[in-house]
């Protein structure tokens, strides 16, 4: 019994790095290029929330904002912040340089805004954990032993629900086909009329949705929030869209809960210290045996959904 509960939790956990394992995908599938502002927007929409609820509205010092008010403003905040990192590491870098950026400069621009952000809320708040009590009740049931919390299975029904919605506008949309074209043959789509510079910040705004959706669902599960919470979350779920397959959606979800699935799982039977050895170590059997991933294209890096 004590198994399944690991596994359920296991679920939960892994909803979160689905959320984020998607976010990584949309990017690497359309733009081909890793952004590492994706753990930022994360720990800011996190973090976001608990300021606004602990300490009222930075910089201006307005009173606090009510509960069910604050991770609104916190998921809109963190799709403003992805559209200036779109601004700042596509838009300029591309009209300036031209198709001679390739990835390398936007990547490493993208590495700058995590850096920059990273270290801002820490200096405005610390590096010390922060608890988020934003759900004073226990919304916990009993079902046959198996102990589920409602905010942990509204995070899973929320994250599935999200991706049914981005894959069915990527596939039934107009700027959803015109997202593929992009991602299939930049040169191709431009020539058919499709406005990849109209369509790249539809890509960041979801990304910032989906970052900003998953900070708040982590801090409002787990009860906790740090300046430093999107580094382990991202990387794992990094590892997530690689094992589940680069470029696929639903790769995506499979990786991101194998890897909370794995995560429990070793945490129960071998203890905390080995999660970091568990969840690598199925990376590399991935990248060695079947490199693109369960569900990912042959071609690796080629910026197809």
């Amino acid at each position: 019994m004590l198994l399944i509960q690991q596994i359920i939790n296991g679920v939960m956990l892994g909803s979160v790095y689905v959320t984020m394992a998607v976010a990584f995908t949309l990017t690497i599938g359309v733009l081909n290029f890793l952004n590492f502002t994706i753990p930022t927007l994360f720990m800011l929409a996190g973090m976001g929330a608990w300021a606004l609820t602990a300490k009222g509205v930075p910089i201006i010092g307005a009173p606090l904002i009510p509960v069910v008010i604050a991770p609104i403003i916190a998921i809109v905040t963190t799709i403003a912040a992805s559209l200036i990192v779109e601004r700042f590491t596509f838009r300029y870098l591309k009209m300036k340089y031209g198709d001679s950026t390739e990835h390398a400069i936007p990547l490493v621009s993208s590495l700058g805004f995590l850096l920059i952000i990273e270290n801002l809320v820490r200096i405005a708040y610390g590096t010390d954990p922060q608890r988020f009590t934003a759900l004073e009740a226990d919304f916990t049931f009993d079902i046959a032993g198996l102990m589920i919390r409602v905010p942990q299975l509204a995070s899973l029904m929320i994250s599935i629900g999200i991706v049914f919605a981005v894959n069915r506008a990527l596939n039934h949309s107009r700027i959803g086909r015109g997202l593929r074209a992009v991602a299939e043959n930049p040169d191709a789509a431009n020539l058919l009329g499709v406005e990849a510079n109209k369509l790249v910040p539809v890509i960041f705004m979801l990304t910032g949705l989906l970052c900003g959706l998953a900070g708040i669902l982590f801090a409002m599960n787990y009860g906790e929030v740090s300046p430093q919470m999107g580094e382990d979350i991202g990387s794992k779920a990094i590892a997530g869209m690689v094992i589940g397959g680069l470029g696929s959606i639903w790769g995506a979800v499979i990786g991101g809960l194998i890897i909370g699935v794995a995560e429990m799982l070793t945490i129960h039977l071998f203890g905390a210290d080995t999660v970091q050895v568990v969840v690598w170590g199925l990376l590399l059997v991935m990248l060695f045996f079947r490199p693109q991933g369960l569900l990912g294209h042959n071609s690796i890096g080629k910026g197809k959904l």
